[in-house]
């Protein structure tokens, strides 16, 4: 039953054939893996900063920033509503908005959308706080398709909005939607008492073509991996981490894991060649698990479970055998194959971060920019800088030697070219 698919790498190439090299098309990049390609990067920032390419004020939201072709689409939410929008990633000058949905009221602060467009090709998929999902035009916004997942799959709008970023693998976006099967009608045979929560779409036409599992839909994205010749997609549901068939929706395996109001924000971290790293805040902790094979399938063995990174919203980041992320608002890098804590630094509260060119970019929660060397002997800080106010939980993105950084309701973009 199990079908053999191409590498990962190949997988990426698959996702994205039109973007370019230097494109962040999706939530945490190319790859869904924080980690950019790009070099000649400033190693060291002049004392004011590298250079501002353009600041844009847009309305509320916790959106990334995706970028391709030239362009970066992103979400927020003003007046009344909320939108998608397009700008020249050049100069930020606004293309095209498409309204997706009413305003998203979080009652405990925090308004408007949270989920990062997805582009491929001359699409990009946006999902709304409230749970509408689109497939629009990538050149001028005119809706191609769309899906109201509270009505047409029953589902719940999770107490912080739907923050999950779609995903498309081959000719199919995939969307943990957290709803029923027998609250709406498919095309085919299938069993009525069986929810789901996650849902596959067709990417060019919006049919559903499969939906699978029975869990409470949480708040993290999904990513592709290839282990043991298995191609599959690892999602992070309220209750468990689940690896499933692209094609047909068959569980390949399942790590459970509970937390506290149901929190699993963060991206599962594929460790080559068959690791699956995860990790929760609310005092849950992280843990390490292998995906063996079992001759007819894949067994979730875990190698170690601990509290030394609790990943409350962001995720954390691989890059050459180490770990670096926010165990809640101390910034750790640790060694993932053990466990254990290799250093940590404060200063930059509940941020976020991405990897680029040997170094850390981190955005702190009020706005400070770090450049700090990615290396487990130290905390080594190059420069930082106070580039945006109020609160800041959108992880950066960098494409073409630019980074853009987003509050709730600033977008800036900085060049971070080395032109030495």
């Amino acid at each position: 039953m199990h079908q053999k698919f191409l590498p990962i790498l190949a997988i990426t190439a698959l996702l994205h054939t039109a973007a370019s090299a230097a494109d962040w098309p999706q939530w945490l990049g190319p790859q869904r893996n924080g980690v950019s390609a790009e070099t000649g990067l400033l190693k060291t920032w002049p004392a004011a900063g590298p250079q501002t390419a353009w600041r844009k004020t847009l309305g509320r939201g916790f959106s990334a920033v995706s970028i391709a072709q030239g362009r970066a689409y992103t979400m927020y939410a003003a007046g009344e509503d909320e939108f998608a929008v397009c700008l020249d990633a050049a100069t930020g000058e606004e293309l095209w908005h498409f309204r997706t949905d009413s305003y998203f009221k979080e009652r405990q602060g925090g308004d408007g959308p949270r989920s990062t467009p997805t582009v491929d090709g001359d699409r990009v998929y946006v999902l709304s706080a409230r749970g509408k999902l689109y497939a629009l035009q990538a050149a001028d916004g005119k809706k191609l398709w769309s899906h109201d997942l509270v009505k047409e799959f029953g589902s719940e709008i999770p107490t912080w909005g739907f923050c999950t970023s779609p995903i498309v693998v081959d000719d199919q976006l995939y969307v943990e939607v957290g709803g029923k099967r027998n609250n709406f009608i498919l095309d085919f045979v299938y069993d009525p008492e069986t929810e789901a929560t996650v849902v596959a779409f067709d990417k060019n036409s919006g049919g559903v073509q499969w939906t699978a599992l029975d869990d409470k839909s949480a708040y993290s994205s999904p990513i592709a991996i290839e282990v043991h010749g298995m191609r599959q997609l690892v999602f992070f549901t309220a209750y468990a981490a689940v690896g499933l068939a692209p094609k047909d929706a068959q569980v390949y395996w399942r790590y459970p894991w509970a937390t506290r109001y149901d929190v699993n924000a963060a991206t599962p971290v594929f460790i080559p060649p068959d690791k699956i790293f995860v990790s929760s805040g609310y005092d849950k902790g992280a843990a390490l698990v292998q995906l063996k094979n079992s001759g007819d399938g894949i067994e979730a063995e875990e190698i170690w479970m601990n509290r030394v990174m609790k990943n409350h919203m962001s995720t954390s980041i691989l890059h050459q055998g180490h770990l670096y992320g926010f165990d809640n608002a101390i910034l750790k890098c640790i060694d993932p194959q053990t466990g254990t804590e290799k250093w940590k630094a404060r200063g930059y509260g509940k941020g976020s971060l991405i990897v680029a060119d040997g170094h850390l970019i981190i955005l702190g929660d009020k706005g400070n920019l770090g450049l700090v060397e990615a290396s487990p002997a130290g905390y080594r800080e190059k420069a930082m800088l106070q580039v945006l106010q109020g609160t800041c939980w959108t992880v950066p993105s960098l494409s073409d030697g630019r980074l853009y950084l987003r509050s709730e309701s600033e977008i800036v973009c900085l060049n971070l070219k080395d032109k030495s």
